[in-house]
């Protein structure tokens, strides 16, 4: 069996998800964002929380530099020494990582963004985030050549060695293209892809992506960032990629079996 990539939603109960990679130490990777946490401390740190719609309706957190610290602050001290806990109550070696650890993750960030604002567009500068331009893997085989599970999540590292907050399902899929994994599953708190996103009985078990332009479904928030991430991993060579619900007892085991949405390539 080759590597898994898993993807852990902040929605996702992480106990179960964890005591679910007993047996695949040493052949998977955990990545994991946690927009709740990061929404809490920035709270607590009194951060107001701003969104970015792109012209087409995209949205994504405005990621100005107190943003970027509440960011980093919750990713890496809260939601992943949770998840090392969790692994290791489960007897499973791991190792947190972030992007910056060894130049795991490189990224260039967008300096100028248009965003609707009050009906007009404006141009916003002061955001760091960007887009994933490659990933080191040589990190991330030495972790899983000596047996530990790596738990990865961003900021990445920018071409100015300044910080970068990216999409950590883009992050999943590109670790997974990077290894040459054979699967990636992306855990998220529904059943998988809907064709009514308010009705968890319309699961599509399968789903045809086109290899470029937009999606087949009308998905929005973060289903849409899954599909391309989804897209971008079986465009990198990743053989099986799918969207499975993380709420269920042994959820990676539930979605390697088959469950959720299978998601392809035309």
């Amino acid at each position: 069996m080759g590597v898994t990539v898993v993807k852990c939603g902040g929605a996702v109960p992480a106990e179960a998800v964890c005591a679910d990679l007993a047996g695949l130490a040493g052949r998977v990777v955990l990545v994991h964002g946690g927009g709740a946490e990061i929404d809490r401390l920035a709270h607590e740190l009194g951060v107001p929380p701003r969104t970015l719609v792109s012209p087409s309706g995209v949205t994504s957190r405005h990621t100005d530099p107190p943003m970027l610290d509440a960011v980093t602050l919750a990713l890496t001290g809260r939601v992943k020494p949770r998840l090392v806990r969790a692994l290791a109550a489960a007897g499973v070696p791991a190792a947190g990582l972030t992007g910056l650890d060894g130049g795991l993750l490189r990224a260039r960030r967008k300096t100028a963004q248009r965003t609707v604002r009050d009906g007009r567009t404006v141009i916003v500068r002061d955001d760091h985030s960007g887009r994933l331009t490659g990933v080191r893997p040589r990190l991330l085989l030495a972790l899983l050549g000596a047996g530990f599970v790596p738990v990865v999540s961003p900021p990445a590292i920018g071409e100015d060695g300044a910080p970068v907050n990216v999409d950590a399902d883009r992050v999943a899929a590109a670790v997974a293209g990077a290894l040459g994994a054979e699967r990636l599953v992306l855990l998220t708190a529904a059943p998988g892809l809907l064709r009514d996103a308010s009705d968890e009985d319309t699961l599509l078990d399968h789903c045809v992506l086109p290899p470029g332009g937009p999606m087949p479904h009308a998905v929005g928030g973060g289903m849409h960032r899954k599909l391309i991430a989804a897209r971008e991993a079986l465009l990198a060579g990743v053989s099986r990629v799918s969207v499975s619900d993380g709420r269920v007892p042994r959820p990676v085991t539930a979605a390697l079996d088959g469950a959720g949405t299978k998601l392809e390539i035309t």
